[in-house]
């Protein structure tokens, strides 16, 4: 029995970001193939999260009949033609983990995704090309990896004798386990407030710990942020109940007498240092990216006090080449800004990295639309885009549309859902090109009390999403034009389209200028 297996392309993983790739693969004809540490995909959701509810939104009843823009709620379908949408195997709003468990295993069956179980991959090499080396005997030889296992470690912060908390992979989340017991939760995140909301009914004390104040997802529009569906525990500590949100820096944990003795500095007391006691202490402090199968020769750099691999603007290693990366990984690129880190967001990374890969190693270019270079040609596109698109609402201000103008051919050229940083170096010889993104508005105030102006002479006022076309030239910002922030998130009316019919039609009369000052 042989077991070398020759590759082009090697997917680690086969969770929500594997199973996107190996569809896009599998429909392109391409030599891949797919490893997987479980018995099926998503082995990741059998144990996480602990309390076993998504946060990942699934809007069932949109009242829109539009499969491209529903996808704007739903965030956890994966991307296909005849794909299987998340909305046919659960209708909660936010769904149970083990519904998602069944959506992995159906889309993967459906399209007959070439993976192998049961299969760990203990190292990896680069002689020439890629070797994977796995626990039961099998290497695969292969061109280009793509890494998609997630952050599969538990991160521990710098603490003295961390190690005799509780982590979250392994604490009870049975809230009798905790009865009238002082506990204390290392970790402002999703994970430690779930946590604490599970306990409310039955510690007698909790506190929720770390050095900087908590954020919220509704002022940073950053959906890592503590949602509300975790924040029930708000009312707890600013409604004098027992429970507590402290800022600061803890020393210490030591150990005397089965009680936990905390030592922490707080960040906003001047510098006051206490000692606290408690029953339990349980760490909540989210997961980094596993570096360790990697040989010395091919192991890729990491950043972000070395949680996730270090990636150029096509998810490519910074310091090994043709080592590319998708799924929750690929955050590195825009850490707590947008929504790489999520489902809802990393699919349409993957899709653009697929047409990454399909250009540089298959010689079929990045996918674009022609257009007539007029006006109201490039404006219909742009509003049907920024209608419609659930990429550029998904990854706002990170995901962008480029319209390119040749004024010798008298077309222009429509590419859609490049990673911007990508396309401010690719076009950077364009002498006339537009960059298209959906955008929030800085946010200084209570986000439930903003005043608007609705004039659209105002448009760059917008808070809410709303788009932003940028003009450029050889790389330097020309032109920006917003449109208003509309309540429906439909341009489609004149008061939005004749503003932006103007703006078109003066730079590309510019550039019939510019076209004659040269003749």
């Amino acid at each position: 029995m042989n077991n070398n297996v020759s590759l082009d392309y090697l997917i680690i993983g086969a969770g929500p970001a594997g199973i996107q790739m190996g569809y896009f693969m599998d429909q392109a004809g391409l030599n891949y193939r797919i490893v997987e540490k479980g018995e099926q995909p998503g082995h990741f959701f059998k144990k996480y999260p602990r309390h076993r509810k998504l946060i990942s939104i699934n809007k069932v009843f949109t009242g829109i009949d539009d499969d491209e823009k529903n996808l704007r709620w739903d965030w956890n379908s994966l991307l296909g033609s005849d794909a299987p949408l998340f909305k046919e195997y659960s209708s909660s709003y936010f769904p149970s983990a083990d519904d998602y468990l069944h959506y992995l295993d159906d889309f993967s069956k459906k399209f007959q995704l070439r993976i192998d179980y049961n299969t760990v991959i203990d190292k990896i090499s680069k002689p020439l090309g890629f070797i994977a080396k796995s626990s039961c005997g099998k290497a695969y030889k292969t061109k280009r990896i793509i890494v998609a296992t997630g952050v599969s470690r538990l991160y521990f912060p710098d603490i003295e004798g961390i190690e005799l908390a509780e982590t979250y992979e392994t604490f009870s989340v049975n809230p009798t386990d905790y009865e009238n017991q002082d506990v204390l939760i290392i970790g402002k995140g999703n994970s430690g407030f779930e946590t604490a909301d599970n306990l409310i009914e039955s510690a007698a004390k909790i506190h929720i710990a770390s050095p900087n104040p908590i954020k919220l997802a509704w002022s940073t529009k950053f959906v890592g942020n503590l949602r509300a569906v975790n924040n029930n525990f708000l009312d707890t500590y600013q409604l004098k109940s027992q429970n507590a949100i402290l800022d600061g820096n803890i020393r210490s944990i030591q150990k005397y007498n089965n009680k936990y003795i905390v030592t922490l500095n707080y960040s906003h007391a001047k510098g006051e240092v206490e000692e606290l006691v408690y029953d339990r202490v349980l760490i909540c402090t989210g997961f980094k990216f596993d570096a360790s199968i990697f040989d010395d020769g091919c192991k890729p750099e990491l950043s972000i006090c070395d949680r996730f691999p270090k990636m150029n603007e096509q998810w490519e290693s910074s310091n090994i080449r043709d080592l590319f990366f998708a799924g929750t990984i690929t955050q590195q690129r825009d850490y707590r800004k947008t929504a790489s880190g999520f489902i809802h967001g990393f699919r349409y990374n993957v899709r653009s990295l697929f047409r990454f890969l399909e250009d540089r190693f298959e010689q079929k270019p990045w996918p674009y639309n022609r257009l007539v270079s007029e006006g109201s040609k490039i404006v219909e596109r742009i509003i049907s885009r920024v209608n419609r698109s659930s990429g550029l609402w998904q990854q706002y201000g990170f995901l962008c549309d480029i319209v390119s103008v040749n004024s010798e051919s008298g077309y222009a050229c429509y590419w859609e859902e490049m990673p911007k940083s990508y396309a401010e170096k690719c076009f950077v010889n364009h002498d006339h090109y537009y960059v298209i993104t959906l955008e929030f508005g800085d946010i200084t105030s209570d986000p439930f009390s903003i005043e608007r102006n609705p004039d659209p002479d105002y448009a760059a006022d917008s808070v809410f999403l709303h788009p932003v076309i940028r003009r450029f030239k050889s790389g330097m910002l020309i032109a920006e034009h917003h449109l208003l922030e509309d309540l429906h998130s439909d341009w489609s009316r004149e008061c939005h389209i004749e503003p932006l019919c103007e703006f078109i039609n003066a730079q590309l009369k510019s550039l019939s200028m510019e076209k004659l000052k040269v003749e």
